[in-house]
């Protein structure tokens, strides 16, 4: 008996990814799964990994590139309820895997929970911020984390205690395969400041990056602290297109995918600007994105 034959109510063949990013590029997924529950999750994972199969998670799809001919195996998107709860309980704010970073923010503010105001504009959801220690000059998501609950490709769940964490420049210890949820201890502060605080910052943000609608990613971690859009426009690289991949005007460690680009564009156009800024500034650039 094929063993999605257990699932047959969550998993989907040949499921289309590019809706899923924010790229709006790449194939489809072998396996695609959307669980109800946590413990339908848990079997979905045990049995999966017991055939051998390959094993990704979605969240938001905004720090993703799937290749044009797809992704092998099974891909899990965490999209019900259970998995974007939000609740506040005294200067604390816990948060399931699946949630909105932004929505996890605008409740900590609403509920005068100063903290993580300075990583709004950040896209994806809770466990993706975590797993990448998202953050910016205000400071990162993993200085506010108290606590984590993680799944293993073994289906386990575990609990992860502060002193169990490591946060470090986009990374963290938080690599099991689910972050089903995080708590995190914030500081009270008046509302309305942190309201202004929130806005200033919004603005700020979305001054320098591409249009809301163009379908975009940011590429590059920033190597030793220096920024890598600066280095890729001191290379004279924006506006480079290769297809229908366009490096950003705006910002040029975001690149642009045009109607008609393709994956295999975006790839050619970052090993383009990888190689032109160790060529003529020394610098070896790491990407922040994941590519499937």
């Amino acid at each position: 008996m094929n063993w999605l034959s257990e699932f047959e109510s969550i998993v989907r063949q040949g499921e289309p990814l590019a809706p899923y990013t924010w790229f709006r590029l790449g194939g489809p997924a072998q396996y695609f799964a959307e669980p109800e529950s946590h413990q339908q999750l848990a079997e979905l994972v045990r049995r999966a990994h017991a055939e051998g199969e390959p094993i990704r998670l979605l969240g938001g799809g905004s720090n993703i590139l799937v290749r044009d001919e797809g992704v092998p195996g099974l891909v899990i998107h965490l999209s019900a309820p259970c998995f974007g709860g939000i609740r506040v309980q005294g200067r604390h704010v816990i948060a399931g895997g699946g949630a909105k970073l932004g929505h996890v923010i605008s409740t900590a503010v609403r509920e005068g929970l100063g903290g993580l105001e300075s990583l709004v504009g950040i896209p994806g959801t809770v466990g993706g911020a975590l797993h990448g220690n998202a953050g910016g000059r205000g400071g990162d998501i993993g200085q506010w984390t108290y606590r984590a609950t993680v799944m293993t490709v073994e289906g386990e769940f575990h609990d992860r205690s502060r002193e169990e964490m490591i946060f470090a420049y986009r990374k963290s210890s938080l690599d099991e395969l689910v972050i089903l949820e995080a708590e995190f201890q914030l500081e009270h502060e008046d509302p309305q400041e942190l309201t202004k605080r929130m806005q200033t910052q919004w603005i700020i943000k979305k001054a320098s990056q591409p249009l809301g609608h163009q379908n975009a990613g940011c590429i590059f971690k920033n190597p030793r602290g220096i920024s890598a859009g600066m280095l890729i426009d001191q290379a004279g690289l924006k506006g480079t297109r290769i297809g229908g991949a366009e490096v950003s005007e705006r910002h040029a460690n975001f690149i642009i995918a045009e109607p008609g680009a393709t994956a295999q564009d975006v790839l050619r156009l970052i090993e383009l600007i990888r190689s032109r800024v160790a060529d003529r500034l020394g610098v070896e650039l790491e990407t922040e994105i994941e590519i499937w």
